[in-house]
């Protein structure tokens, strides 16, 4: 049974691991957050990989927007196979990990450490290595994470990033916000039923898209590398924008555009989006609170609370994960072992 499966019960963690996150790190992201006043930080570079890869994307969103702080991705491969790191003055180098393992971030928050930059790792393993090379560390209080595909850690990940953002802008009604979100994913899990009964029409499909644009352009990326891991499809993450820059003529009849469109500044340009995928169609499937975009698509994934925008990845991922799971459950693979995969992976 999927019931039994870790990731069907790492998924519905998330409520109890966001909850239990945003009290006991508290203190540790006000620290951080005052060490970025107090050295006048100008700018973030985040070293990441895979599912904290994409939590980087919403970083670079909120950190912008929330911060005014302009955020960069590392290329690790320049501290590691070149040996010739980028200079840190004045950055916040942060390692994003769930592991903490992977020998090209930690050598990242080294070579920032060397410099003399501020350093912070965010980890569900506070004693590994890239924590022990940080300064300051956030700890996810996700516990073991045994299914290969990462989804508590990943939600997690995004609720360290939103409270240190939100103490850096000492913001109380955004923290209020913020504390109300576990409460929004245990109510959004409850479209689990609704996404069962839809996913064997996806039985047989072997490529689609995935939308998003703005904080939810990482909900893209990230839905798109489950839906690759764990049922081995061929998915493409795009923000709407590039998608019209040449790769909207992939779409052909009957071709799957799953689109991720909550509430927010966003909506407008989505609604003019899925209007041009209409007349090639495209079989879109919403991900969305807003009537008008359900409307428009063959399959619609209502989602049963709105949140403001910049919280909105932290509920948009979760019809995605379900929709991931239980597809590959109908296709009769392994839920918890894909294939050639393995839960750490160290590059460098």
């Amino acid at each position: 049974m999927i019931e039994n499966t870790h990731l069907y019960q790492e998924i519905h963690q998330q409520p109890d691991v966001l909850a239990t996150l945003l009290e006991a790190e508290y203190d540790s992201a006000q620290a951080l957050a005052q060490a970025i006043h107090q050295r006048n930080i100008t700018h973030v570079v985040i070293a990441a990989r895979g599912t904290s890869d994409n939590a980087a994307r919403y970083a670079k969103y909120l950190l912008g927007a929330n911060n005014g702080l302009p955020v960069g991705l590392a290329a690790p491969s320049l501290f590691t196979v070149y040996q010739q790191p980028p200079r840190f003055k004045d950055a916040l180098v942060l390692g994003i990990s769930q592991s903490g393992k992977s020998p090209d971030i930690v050598a990242v928050l080294h070579e920032a450490r060397r410099q003399g930059a501020l350093t912070a790792t965010i980890t569900n393993m506070p004693a590994s290595d890239l924590a022990q090379a940080a300064e300051h560390v956030i700890d996810l209080h996700a516990g073991v994470e045994q299914s290969i595909a990462a989804t508590k850690t990943y939600t997690a990940e995004l609720a360290a990033i939103a409270l240190l953002s939100v103490l850096l802008g000492g913001d109380p009604h955004m923290l209020a916000e913020l504390k109300s979100v576990p409460e929004a994913v245990a109510h959004t899990l409850s479209m689990e039923a609704e996404i069962r009964q839809m996913t064997p029409r996806y039985r047989y499909k072997r490529d689609c898209v995935v939308i998003g644009r703005g904080y939810n352009y990482a909900t893209a990326f990230e839905l798109a590398l489950k839906l690759k891991e764990l049922t081995y499809t061929l998915v493409e993450p795009y923000s709407s924008a590039d998608f019209l820059h040449g790769p909207l003529a992939v779409v052909e009849p009957g071709f799957p555009v799953i689109l991720i469109a909550p509430s927010g500044k966003m909506l407008p340009e989505l609604k003019d989006f899925a209007q041009k995928l209409k007349p090639l169609g495209a079989e879109i499937v919403a991900i969305s609170d807003d009537d008008e975009i359900l409307d428009q698509a063959r399959v619609a994934f209502r989602l049963p609370v709105s949140v403001s925008e910049w919280l909105s990845p932290l509920t948009s991922i979760l019809p995605g994960q379900l929709f991931a799971m239980h597809l590959v459950n109908t296709r009769g693979l392994d839920v918890d072992q894909p294939r050639a995969l393995s839960k750490v992976t160290e590059t460098r």
